[in-house]
């Protein structure tokens, strides 16, 4: 594969965190265009064992030894400037890029379809993907979690479409130079970056009107207050505008929506015409939204409304949202990357859909001091639509504490019977309380950011092991 300047300028690359989600992707599509790939993390993952069949040469533990000969050093934001690895380029006058740097590099080769907003970015992303791979075409792709028919979070496609997950939290999504852009929602997130939400809001703008430079347009929801509110400010700008939702006003509008199981199913009124109803394998009405998020995006491009259709109503999900872990003892398991109120909420709602009678037990792990004290109160009356409700210490680390911003201030703001809400700070309890709390027909659910995701098969082996008894 001849490679274009900008990537064959890069030289021999390290990348640091390589285990995360986005810099597992990058690791992918480098060596997918022949580059020669190194990287570091702190601890084994099963993404690191799947890059070493790529030939990715992976390290475990930070040490300035690992950098050998590379030329160019790729780093997360998670990454801290004390870092052996970082500070050891620095000294070596090596290029540095961070995630957002590399990701422009990788997609100014291609016409860009970038998928931001506060909540719902992995799956849009995913169902955008799916949908144009059901189009007839084989599109690049980045998204921060893996595709369950595929198990894999990026691709080199043959197609000249690049489908990127674009990250608000630290303003990498104003490095890309997208014909597309999809914003989902805006919503107060991430303010240890942007301070206020006017700053958030200001950035989607400019977001927004990175489309004008590629002649191409914009995907906004119309349910959403923050993107009804874009809407408007990007219009004045000049920025063509694809509006979708609920919303009698929307240009694609969601009408006779029935959710449920096996997912939503609902018809679809285009620019006025009724092309016909879809039906999804994914929970919620949330989903349903970004099902409609990205037929904007396949319609806006001129693709056929039945393929896009056939694409996206065939979508099982991307793991760690509403991911099913498995059943024992009459009790279903699940595990959801929520970790923000409006997302919390969101995932309940889907899981009523789900328990048909039983109770919805959750255990939550907050992530982040500084959006615990922010939304202490909002996090509460969300996790006030489970039944049993189980709730972590924060997962925060390397963070100075903020006072009041802890799980058991939390847990006291949930609105549910005392009986029924336990701050649990010990981790090695926290599956025993679940089981405790479960009988059959409930299911449980682990919902964060955090490490909380790894508490599934421990659920389910002492639920096993219940039964047996």
């Amino acid at each position: 594969m001849t490679l274009n300047k900008e990537i064959s300028d890069l030289g021999k690359v390290h990348i640091l965190g390589l285990g995360g989600a986005g810099m597992s992707g990058i690791a992918r599509l480098l060596c997918a265009q022949g580059v020669e790939v190194s990287g570091t993390d702190a601890k084994e993952s099963r993404r690191l064992e799947a890059l070493r069949k790529i030939g990715v040469k992976v390290f475990v533990g930070h040490s300035p030894q690992n950098l050998s000969d590379c030329q160019t050093v790729i780093h997360s934001t998670a990454i801290k400037e004390n870092n052996p690895e970082l500070k050891a380029a620095r000294e070596k006058n090596l290029k540095v890029l961070r995630r957002a740097d590399a990701l422009g590099v990788l997609t100014r080769q291609f016409e860009t379809i970038a998928v931001s907003g506060t909540h719902g970015k992995t799956t849009t992303t995913s169902m955008v993907t799916v949908a144009l791979q059901a189009c007839g075409e084989d599109p690049s792709f980045a998204i921060g979690s893996e595709l369950s028919e595929t198990g894999s979070n990026a691709h080199l496609g043959e197609g000249n479409t690049f489908v990127v997950e674009a990250d608000e939290s630290d303003g990498s999504f104003l490095f890309l130079s997208p014909k597309v852009a999809v914003v989902t929602n805006v919503e107060a997130d991430h303010l240890d970056h942007w301070k206020t939400f006017e700053n958030i809001e200001n950035a989607f703008v400019e977001f927004c009107e990175l489309t004008k430079t590629r002649d191409g347009f914009t995907v906004i929801c119309l349910d959403d207050q923050g993107g009804k509110n874009l809407v408007e400010k990007v219009k004045i700008k000049g920025v063509k505008v694809i509006t979708y939702g609920t919303n009698q006003l929307s240009d694609l509008q969601i009408t006779n929506l029935k959710l449920g199981l096996p997912g939503p199913s609902f018809e679809v009124v285009y620019l006025g015409q009724n092309l016909g109803k879809i039906q999804l394998k994914v929970l919620g009405l949330h989903n349903a939204l970004n099902a409609a998020a990205a037929l904007c995006v396949g319609l806006g491009l001129g693709k056929d409304f039945a393929s896009l259709r056939n694409g996206i109503s065939k979508f099982t999900g991307t793991k760690r949202r509403f991911e099913y872990k498995g059943s024992a003892d009459g009790i279903r398991v699940y595990d959801d990357y929520a970790h923000h109120p409006t997302e919390i909420e969101a995932t309940l709602k889907a899981a009523r859909e789900v328990v048909q009678g039983g109770s919805v037990v959750v255990a939550f792990q907050a992530h982040h001091y500084y959006r615990t004290a922010l939304f202490n109160k909002e996090f509460g009356a969300a996790l006030g639509l489970a039944d049993q409700v189980v709730v972590l210490e924060v997962f925060a680390p390397g963070e100075e504490a903020i006072p009041g911003a802890s799980g058991q201030t939390m847990a006291s703001l949930v609105p549910l019977p005392p009986d029924q809400v336990i701050f649990e700070p010990s981790w090695s309890k926290v599956a025993q309380q679940l089981v405790n709390r479960a009988k059959p027909n409930d299911i449980i659910m682990t919902l964060g950011a955090g490490d909380i995701g790894l508490l599934a098969p421990e659920v389910l082996t002492l639920l096993e092991a219940r039964q047996k008894s």
